[in-house]
C-alpha cells in the first residue's frame, strides 16, 4: 500500500491530467478538477509571465465557489508544472506565485532541485517529479520529491523508452510513495491496469487535447481523433529531448518523419524559444486509437469512469 500525502488520499478517481505545454489553460484545469480529475497546467503557458497571477486566482477562486456549491462533490486539487531546467529563466517568478496561492501540487520536470522541493513543502504543497528511469527516480526522491511520475514508452510529448511493466516494477522495489504512470493511457481499462502494476494514478495527457476546453487548434484535435499509434514518431529534434509527435504535423512542417536528424541535447530550450516548435509540431501519445471524438472534458472523464468500472467488473466476474 502506497503512503499517500493527505491531498492525494482524498482523490477518489485515480487520474491526473498531465500538463500540456501551450494547450492547458485555466478553463481546462477547472473542467478537469470539477469532473473529479486532478487538473494541471505548465506555469510557462501563461504568457506574459504576469498572466500566471491572474490564472492562479481564477483557478483557486472558481474551485472554491464550486466546492461551496457542491459540498458532496468537491473539486479535485490542481497542479502546476514547473520546468526546473536552467533554461527556464521564469522559475523564481513562477514559484513565488505558486507560493502566493499555495498551489497544492507542483509537478517538476527536467531536473530535480532540493530548493524547489523545500519551497513547495514550505507552503504545505506536494511535489511530483517526472522521471523516465530508475536512476533519475532515486535522484528525485533523494532531493525531496514526494512522488514520482513514471513517464514510460508511448507517452505524449517528452517520453522515455521503458516498458511501464519494467519501470513501475523497479520503482516499487524501493519506493512506497505515490506513483503516477504515464504512457498511452486513454481508456478506463488502462487506468485499472496502471493500478494493477503498482501505480497509484494514471497520468493522462493526449486524451485531454481532444476536449472542447483545451487550447489546441481544431486541426490538432481532429488529428488526435483520426490518428492511431502508427502515426506517432519518436524524436529529439524539436527540443533536444526525445518525445512522441504526430507524423502529420511533422510533414506539414516540411519534414520527413521517417528521416529526422538527431538534435544536440546540450542546446535544449524550454523558455520562450521552445514555443514555436511545440506550436507547429504536435505532441501525442500512442494511446490515441481510443480517442473517438472531440468532446467536453466532463464527457471524457465520464467515459473513462465507465470504462474503468466495466474493466473492474470483468476482473471480478
Amino acid at each position: 500500500m502506497s503512503q499517500l500525502p493527505p491531498v492525494l488520499q482524498k482523490q477518489k478517481f485515480p487520474v491526473i491530467g498531465a500538463p500540456l505545454f501551450i494547450i492547458s489553460n485555466p478553463k481546462l484545469v477547472i473542467a478537469q478538477c470539477t469532473s473529479g480529475v486532478i487538473g494541471s497546467m505548465p506555469a510557462l503557458n501563461a504568457r506574459p509571465a504576469e498572466q500566471l497571477d491572474e490564472w492562479l486566482a481564477e483557478i483557486t477562486e472558481t474551485l472554491a465557489v464550486w466546492d461551496k456549491a457542491h459540498p458532496d462533490q468537491p473539486a479535485a486539487p490542481f497542479a502546476i508544472n514547473q520546468i526546473v531546467h536552467k533554461s527556464n529563466d521564469r522559475l523564481e517568478h513562477d514559484m513565488a506565485l505558486c507560493a502566493k496561492y499555495k498551489v497544492p501540487i507542483v509537478i517538476t520536470s527536467l531536473g530535480a532541485r532540493e530548493d524547489v522541493n523545500a519551497a513547495v513543502h514550505g507552503w504545505g504543497g506536494v511535489v511530483l517529479h517526472d522521471i523516465i528511469n530508475n536512476r533519475f527516480a532515486r535522484k528525485a526522491v533523494e532531493k525531496g520529491a514526494d512522488g514520482l511520475i513514471a513517464v514510460a514508452a508511448g507517452a505524449g510529448g517528452h517520453a522515455g523508452v521503458k516498458s511501464p511493466f519494467a519501470l513501475v516494477q523497479e520503482l516499487r522495489d524501493w519506493f512506497d510513495g505515490p506513483i503516477a504512470l504515464s504512457g498511452a493511457i486513454a481508456h478506463g481499462g488502462a487506468i485499472l491496469a496502471a493500478q494493477a502494476m503498482g501505480a497509484d494514478f494514471a497520468y493522462i495527457g493526449t486524451a485531454f487535447i481532444a476536449t472542447e476546453e483545451a487550447r489546441a487548434t481544431q486541426d490538432y484535435k481532429h488529428a488526435i481523433v483520426a490518428g492511431t499509434s502508427d502515426d506517432i514518431v519518436y524524436s529529439n529534434l524539436f527540443t533536444g529531448v526525445h518525445g512522441n509527435y504526430l507524423a502529420h504535423s511533422i510533414r506539414a512542417a516540411g519534414l520527413d518523419p521517417d528521416k529526422l536528424p538527431e538534435s544536440d541535447p546540450s542546446k535544449m530550450n524550454f523558455g520562450g524559444g521552445a514555443t514555436k516548435a511545440w506550436k507547429d509540431i504536435w505532441g501525442s501519445g500512442q494511446g490515441i486509437g481510443a480517442i473517438k471524438a472531440v468532446e467536453p472534458t466532463a464527457i471524457l472523464v465520464q467515459r473513462l469512469r465507465s470504462e474503468y468500472e466495466a474493466a473492474r467488473r470483468r476482473l471480478l466476474a
